[in-house]
């Protein structure tokens, strides 16, 4: 065997990573492992400013990964063809769990912190205990089993492709229902994202009670209208400067909101 021989053998992966090499291909792996069943975490609605946190946990069964047709990541779907996945997901899934965070709770806690608390929640659901989980993007602790992060998870491993569209058909249907209640902001267009629309509605009619009051433009659109938040909120150190009113020593509770920026809780 020669030197680019031998070196090559010395770094091939193990041929159960290598073995049916898909974008499903870590799912598998897991499974073949013995590690299964694997349960896919992720979330819908973190970069909202209106509207509920929805986190989804989902565990396939072996095989069906390559059973379910347009499975993806949410977000690279239609809305109709969300529809028809996540009514697939739903019958066809071992288990899945769907935890809905509202809004006040975001605002008390902050979006990051209540991230990965929505994560812990729905792995916690589960009716069947997951031998491994696998969460998109970032490390979540305190989990009651192995787990992994994996970088653009919901479109490389099957199982948190699923939960993503479980969380965002889930999160969609309910910013549907709050449009009825709150028509002037066009929920069920921009689904509670920052748009130029919900932007100017916004600026027009004020943050209603199921806005997030802790975020900057949120919090800029209240203090223009006068208004203070229906509920107790971590400020950011940016929206605490747009509040035209003084906050008084005693509403003020020093935290943390998004990971390492100071909050003022009001």
């Amino acid at each position: 065997m020669g030197s680019s021989s031998a070196l090559a053998a010395l770094v091939k992966p193990p041929r159960a990573v290598v073995r049916g090499e898909t974008a499903w291909g870590l799912l598998s792996a897991l499974d073949r492992r013995g590690l299964g069943p694997v349960a896919g975490v992720d979330e819908a609605g973190r970069g909202a400013c209106a509207g509920p946190l929805v986190v989804a946990a989902c565990m396939l069964r072996p095989g069906d990964a390559a059973r379910l047709e347009e499975l993806t990541d949410s977000k690279l779907l239609t809305a109709l063809a969300r529809e028809r996945v996540y009514e697939r997901v739903i019958k066809r899934a071992l288990d899945y769990s769907i935890v809905v965070i509202p809004a006040a709770e975001v605002d008390l806690l902050g979006i990051h912190v209540m991230n990965i608390e929505g994560m812990r929640r729905a792995v916690a659901g589960l009716r069947t205990c997951p031998g491994f989980v696998l969460t998109d993007g970032f490390k979540v602790p305190g989990l009651p089993a192995p787990s992994l992060a994996v970088v653009k998870g919901d479109r490389a491993v099957a199982c948190v492709a699923a939960a993503s569209v479980l969380a965002k058909v889930t999160r969609d249907r309910i910013m549907a229902d709050l449009h009825g209640e709150h028509p002037v902001y066009g929920f069920d267009v921009h689904k509670g994202y920052t748009t130029t629309e919900h932007g100017a509605a916004l600026a027009e009619y004020g943050p209603s009670a199921v806005h997030r009051w802790s975020y900057t433009n949120v919090a800029m659109a209240a203090a223009a209208h006068g208004r203070r938040p229906p509920h107790k909120v971590m400020l950011t150190a940016a929206a605490l400067g747009q509040r035209e009113a003084p906050v008084r020593a005693l509403d003020v509770v020093v935290g943390q909101n998004e990971g390492s920026a100071a909050g003022l809780s009001v």
